[in-house]
């Protein structure tokens, strides 16, 4: 258990819509979090929260970057599911909840419950998966002005040039 005075990233590294705090955890990648640009940047604290940050820049500059991190075991059978199908969506590609629904034999709230549990956005890249009459949610939260949607919107946008049109 860490001490209460502990850092509660290993890392914060920028990224064009705010930050991302970096939490490792027994040598994997524990979590990463969506944060707003008030956040400064942290310095890694260890060689693995390096590598993440590392990586992460990679892919800000390359949408195209693929992870290759330790991920800790995060989820139930359903949700592993669901984000083994999110993973296997190509860059520059969206299917819906409905479309994940009905290759998962389930229903469409579910598996948007299970992209808002997703650990490791951007490796499991759940922004990919969006309502079939628009973005839909993002992180549990479906504020049409909110940060959240904002990261999706900057996210799909990087991935594909036609993201603008649909998502802007």
């Amino acid at each position: 258990m860490p001490s209460l005075d502990a850092p509660l990233f290993s890392a914060i590294v920028p990224a064009p819509f705010g930050a991302v705090g970096v939490r490792i955890e027994q040598d994997v990648l524990r979590e990463l979090v969506y944060l707003p640009p008030r956040f400064e940047e942290q310095a890694p604290a260890d060689a693995l929260s390096e590598r993440v940050a590392s990586q992460l820049a990679a892919y800000f500059a390359d949408p195209d970057f693929r992870f290759d991190l330790p991920l800790a075991p995060a989820g139930t059978a359903f949700q592993r599911r669901v984000w083994d199908v999110i993973s296997s969506i190509p860059r520059g590609s969206v299917l819906t909840y409905g479309q994940v629904a009905r290759e998962l034999r389930s229903a469409p709230r579910a598996v948007g419950q299970a992209c808002g549990a997703n650990w490791f956005p951007m490796v499991i890249p759940c922004h990919r998966v969006t309502a079939a009459g628009g973005l839909g949610g993002f992180a549990h939260c479906d504020d049409e002005s909110g940060f959240h949607l904002g990261v999706k919107r900057w996210l799909l946008a990087h991935e594909s040039s036609g993201a603008h049109g649909l998502f802007a």
